[in-house]
């Protein structure tokens, strides 16, 4: 079960909206296929295991196989897999954990078990549990999964009193932030960061895809100069506005290639909640928000943070734009993580 974990990492930001799956086959005790989802709407991980042993030349009768999600039992882009585990009748299928999307949920084990297949679920649950979050989150809600991230100063502060906040964290930090992105399917930032920082808000210095820009700007305000609405880049980037915004912005921002989502406003700014329900229709599960303070704060006090991940560097700066106001609050019973990362301390507190 952990080398299908392992296997199913590799699927990381290519997959969503579906889960992160990795399938072993075992004859004889001998691992003899491995296979995972390598992209959305191609193979299941267990019919890429499976190919791969029926090109090897393996007849799979009596052999085993291990994944770490319930084998889907519906049509969707690909044919049900548990059908396919029965026509090469196994002998016993290992799952780490039952699939929670309404469509499975069950049905996989039930059908091959009704085949007289032996099946063992519940194998590393808590590892197979957290390797799909965001799909969980996503089928078991309606909601995407969503992290904060924040870098600040030992006193707490984000930038200084003329918004400037580059480079508070270590080179370090920065390069865990772009493994962060890559496995994201959006990063979401407020338009003052945009309109101070100017950033490009992709993947550098690890590989991996770059995630959806999503920018909060109620009136559309922004210069369409800013790197996110560049050629090459607006196809990619997303804004959230009033519906009382001007339409020939809108139109604008449409033609550079950028895609505007109308969302009402709560108190003249952007309705945190509703938004995240209108990106989950795009089929978006995760969104890392990754400032600025203002942002933040919306999004805490309504109780949609899943997770925090703040990069504390071993720097003051007097004064400045604070991190977090009075709407910060630890979760009650969090769980609370502490790692290195260069000279600054993480610190990762969730649910």
């Amino acid at each position: 079960m952990q080398r299908c974990l392992e296997l199913a990492r590799k699927g990381t930001g290519f997959v969503s909206p579906n889960p992160l799956v990795g399938c072993v086959i075992v004859k004889n005790g001998k691992v003899i296929a491995e296979g995972w989802h390598k992209e959305y709407g191609g193979p299941h991980a267990e019919r890429n295991a499976i190919n791969s042993a029926v090109r090897k030349g393996y007849t799979l009768t009596g052999s085993e196989l291990y994944v770490n999600l319930e084998p889907c039992a519906h049509f969707g882009n690909t044919p049900p897999c548990a059908e396919l585990i029965v026509k090469h009748r196994f002998k016993r299928v290992v799952i780490g954990m039952k699939d929670p999307y309404h469509k499975v949920a069950g049905k996989g084990i039930k059908l091959i078990k009704k085949a007289g297949i032996e099946v063992k679920v519940n194998v590393l649950k808590a590892e197979c549990l957290e390797v799909n979050k965001f799909f969980i989150k996503y089928v078991t809600t309606g909601l995407p999964y969503v992290m904060l991230k924040a870098a600040q100063t030992l006193d707490g502060k984000i930038a200084d009193s003329a918004f400037r906040s580059k480079w508070i964290s270590s080179p370090e930090s920065r390069k865990l932030v772009h493994e962060f992105r890559a496995s994201y399917d959006a990063v979401l930032v407020g338009k003052n960061t945009v309109k101070y920082d100017d950033p490009s808000l992709n993947v550098r210095d690890v590989k991996g895809r770059d995630p959806l820009r999503i920018v909060m700007d109620p009136m559309l305000t922004l210069d369409i100069n800013r790197k996110i609405f560049k050629a090459g880049m607006a196809n990619q980037t997303i804004v959230l506005c009033s519906p009382a915004a001007p339409k020939s912005k809108m139109a604008k921002l449409r033609k550079l290639g950028a895609g505007v989502l109308e969302v009402p406003l709560k108190a003249k700014v952007i309705d945190a909640d509703f938004a995240l329900r209108k990106l989950s229709t795009l089929g978006i599960t995760s969104v890392m928000i990754e400032g600025g303070a203002f942002t933040y704060e919306k999004f805490i006090k309504k109780g949609l943070v899943d997770e925090y991940m703040i990069f504390v560097a071993p720097k003051l700066m007097g004064g400045g734009i604070d991190a977090f106001g009075k709407s910060f609050n630890p979760f009650e019973q969090s769980r609370v993580s502490y790692y290195q990362s260069g000279p600054d301390l993480l610190i990762n507190i969730r649910r």
